[in-house]
C-alpha cells in the first residue's frame, strides 16, 4: 500500500481569530534524510492555540499558521538514516523539534510547533526523528496527546531545580490541562495537593485526583490565608501558578480571567514557604512591578520560575514515571471533537467550562 499523496490540514489565514480557520489540502512528501512520516491519530489544544489566533500571542507570524502543538501519531515511512524508529511505532513529537536536553534557546523557541513553525492539526506530517518520544504503551492515542505540552510543563515545573519530594505540599491553581497532570504528578510522587478553584464541581473532580485539601476561591478570596492554615503557617514547597490575565497588556480575550482570580501572583507568593518555589507557567502581566511584590520575594527568598514546556530528554523521563504510576497519572480528557469539528473544540476551550484537556481527534485508533 502507497504512502498517502495528500493531507488536509487547517490553516489560520490571518491572526484574529479561531473562527476563521479553514481546511487546506497539501502535498505529502516522503520522508528526507533523518526525518519519519506520521499519520496524526490525536491533537489536543492549549491555550496558547488560541492566543496565537486571536493575535494576542505575538509570536513573529501573522498568516496562514498550521495551528497546534501537541499530537500523537503513527509512523508510516521512514528516511534515509533512520535506525531507531520504525514503520507502526506510536510517538509524540517534542513541543519544540530543536529542544533535546538543557535550556531552552532562541533556535529551539523557533522551532515551537504551532506558532513559529507550522503545527500538527492536519493528517500527515513528517518530523525530524530526534523530536519523536515513543507513547506510553498504556495510554490511547487521544491520551497520549495531552503529554507534549499540559502534561511535560507540569513535570518540567515540579522537577527541577529542586524535585517535588515525598512530603512536600504543592498548592495548584485552577483545573486546566498543567494543573491537573501538576496535581497528579504531585500525588504519584508523595506530595499533599492543595487545589483551587472557582467551581466546586471541579474541585470534586480533583479531589477524586488526589488532592487533598480543595479551595474555592470565589467563596474564599483570601485563598492564601487558608493555604498557611492547611500548612500550620508553614507554606507551601511548590506552586503551579498559571497567570493568564485579560487585564495583561499581553493578552486580551475578554473571555479569559487569571486563574486564581486577581493578584494571584502576590498571593501564591504568600502562600509560599521561606525558600519555597513558584513555577509561573502561561501568560503574566506586563503592568509595572508592584513593590509590595518585590519585597514578598525577597523577604520569603522565593525562587519565581518561568517554565517554558520542556526538552525530549525530560519527555522521556516524564514517560517513565507516568508507566510507573498509570492508574494516578492517567489523562484527564473533558471532551473528545472530530477532526472535521474542530472550531467547536476551540469554542469549547475559550468558554473555560473544560476540566483537563481537550482533544481532536484526526484519526481513528
Amino acid at each position: 500500500m502507497g504512502l498517502p499523496q495528500t493531507s488536509v490540514q487547517y490553516v489560520l489565514p490571518k491572526v484574529s481569530t479561531y473562527k476563521n480557520l479553514e481546511q487546506r489540502k497539501v502535498q505529502v512528501h516522503n520522508p528526507g534524510f533523518g526525518q519519519a512520516l506520521v499519520k496524526i491519530h490525536a491533537v489536543s489544544l492549549q491555550y496558547r492555540d488560541l492566543a496565537i489566533a486571536a493575535g494576542s500571542y505575538d509570536i513573529g507570524v501573522y498568516e496562514n499558521i498550521v495551528p497546534c502543538s501537541d499530537m500523537s501519531g503513527e509512523i508510516i515511512a521512514i528516511g534515509e538514516g533512520v535506525t531507531q524508529w520504525k514503520v507502526g511505532d506510536r510517538v509524540c513529537s517534542n513541543f519544540s523539534t530543536k529542544h533535546l536536553h538543557g535550556d531552552c534557546t532562541e533556535e529551539s523557541v523557533q522551532a515551537s510547533l504551532g506558532g513559529q513553525s507550522p503545527g500538527v492539526l492536519t493528517q500527515y506530517r513528517s518530523f525530524p526523528v530526534e523530536a519523536l518520544v515513543s507513547i506510553p504503551k498504556h495510554l490511547s492515542y487521544v491520551e497520549a496527546s495531552t503529554l507534549p505540552c499540559a502534561a511535560l510543563t507540569a513535570y518540567a515545573g515540579l522537577s527541577g531545580p529542586v524535585p517535588v519530594k515525598a512530603g512536600d505540599h504543592v498548592l495548584v491553581l485552577g483545573t486546566g490541562g498543567v494543573s491537573i497532570f501538576a496535581l497528579q504528578f504531585a500525588v504519584a510522587s508523595g506530595a499533599t495537593v492543595i487545589a483551587t478553584s472557582s467551581s466546586d464541581e471541579k474541585l470534586k473532580i480533583a479531589q477524586k485526583l488526589g488532592a487533598k485539601h480543595l479551595i474555592n476561591y470565589k467563596k474564599t478570596p483570601n485563598w492564601d490565608e487558608e493555604v498557611l492554615k492547611i500548612t500550620g503557617g508553614r507554606g507551601v514547597d511548590h506552586i503551579i501558578e498559571i497567570s493568564s490575565s485579560s487585564n495583561s497588556s499581553a493578552i486580551h480575550l475578554t473571555k479569559w480571567s487569571q486563574v486564581g482570580g486577581a493578584g494571584t501572583l502576590k498571593k501564591s507568593i504568600k502562600s509560599s514557604r521561606i525558600g519555597g518555589f513558584v513555577h509561573v507557567i502561561g501568560f503574566v502581566s506586563k503592568d509595572q512591578p508592584d513593590m509590595d511584590l518585590v519585597v514578598s520575594v525577597i523577604m520569603k527568598t522565593v525562587t519565581l520560575r518561568g517554565v517554558y514546556i520542556g526538552s525530549v530528554s525530560q519527555f522521556k523521563d516524564m514517560n517513565r514515571l507516568i508507566e510507573a504510576n498509570p492508574d494516578k497519572t492517567r489523562p484527564v480528557i473533558d471532551k473528545v471533537f472530530s477532526f472535521g469539528d474542530a472550531l467547536n473544540a476551540w469554542a469549547h476551550l475559550e468558554s473555560q467550562k473544560h476540566v483537563g484537556k481537550i482533544v481532536i481527534q484526526v484519526a481513528k485508533d
